[in-house]
């Protein structure tokens, strides 16, 4: 389930002519103009005032070994089976979405996945331009915005009743169904089904200079649902994105299959009852 976000409905990362600097602004702005809704995590989640150990965080290593292997053929054979599942759903989808509005079904956009490099430790690497902050992949989505919807305003975060998204769309972001071709990802080994929401590259540079421990949420694959997804609503400021970032960081230091599980149940509620989404 991804944060709302107006991102490119054409299926390209973004214009070129989008600078790093024009993010900042417009993340910015957005910031500034929207008030920080209410609310606490239940006793499941991190309490506000919780310190996580986050030197222990960044030094732990990725996870790897049999764990490692049987977290892979979990996640690939519930997605798998999800995904078989649900192909009368998708073909539902696609068509609704190609008579409703101009554009394409699916979108691809690039984010940023797991970083397993040893905290600390030069990779040698100096060709790279920038540290992107972990492995980029391509994400798949159901075109939930018209073809236009960032245009003019670049990466800005969404609003309620936002005018971009079609009608079509607002269902599908409602039931978080937009989310569903990310169960190719999970085949593909770029995400889990559970894990911290992956973020653009753009994005992602620019909330790490804003918020220290960002980063850390590399240190687990990226997955389509989570705690944040289950005890917060969609983001409206930066508080917002503070608050995931402590449910990110509360999922890493406890991470398990057995938690994953519970977290894919607690999910479900969150889909039928259409919390946190709009």
């Amino acid at each position: 389930m991804d944060r709302a976000k107006t991102f490119s409905a054409t299926g390209r990362a973004g214009h070129p002519s989008v600078t790093r600097n024009r993010t900042s602004h417009v993340i910015s702005r957005r910031t500034d103009a929207l008030v920080e809704r209410a609310g606490s995590p239940t006793e499941r989640g991190p309490a506000q005032e919780e310190r996580l150990d986050l030197a222990a965080l960044e030094a732990a290593p990725v996870e790897q070994g049999f764990t490692a292997r049987l977290s892979r053929a979990v996640n690939f054979l519930l997605a798998a089976v999800a995904l078989f599942l649900s192909l009368p759903l998708l073909l539902l989808i696609a068509i609704a979405i190609k008579l409703s509005s101009r554009g394409p079904v699916l979108y691809t956009q690039e984010r940023v996945g797991l970083d397993r490099r040893t905290p600390g430790i030069d990779p040698g690497n100096h060709r790279r331009v920038r540290d992107l902050g972990g492995k980029p992949f391509t994400i798949y989505k159901f075109r939930t915005m018209r073809v236009d919807a960032e245009a003019q305003s670049g990466a800005v975060w969404a609003t309620q009743n936002d005018p971009r998204v079609t009608p079509v769309g607002r269902f599908l972001r409602q039931y978080r169904l937009d989310e569903i071709p990310q169960l190719l990802n999970v085949m593909r080994g770029e995400m889990n089904i559970v894990g911290p929401r992956p973020e653009r590259p753009t994005i992602f540079a620019e909330l790490r200079e804003h918020i220290k421990e960002y980063p850390l949420r590399q240190r687990a694959k990226p997955g389509i649902t989570g705690l944040a997804q289950i005890y917060h609503h969609y983001d409206r400021s930066m508080d917002d994105v503070r608050t995931k970032v402590r449910f990110d960081l509360e999922y890493i230091r406890r991470q398990s299959l057995r938690e994953d599980l519970w977290i894919m149940l607690k999910t479900i509620p969150v889909i039928l009852f259409r919390r946190g989404g709009w």
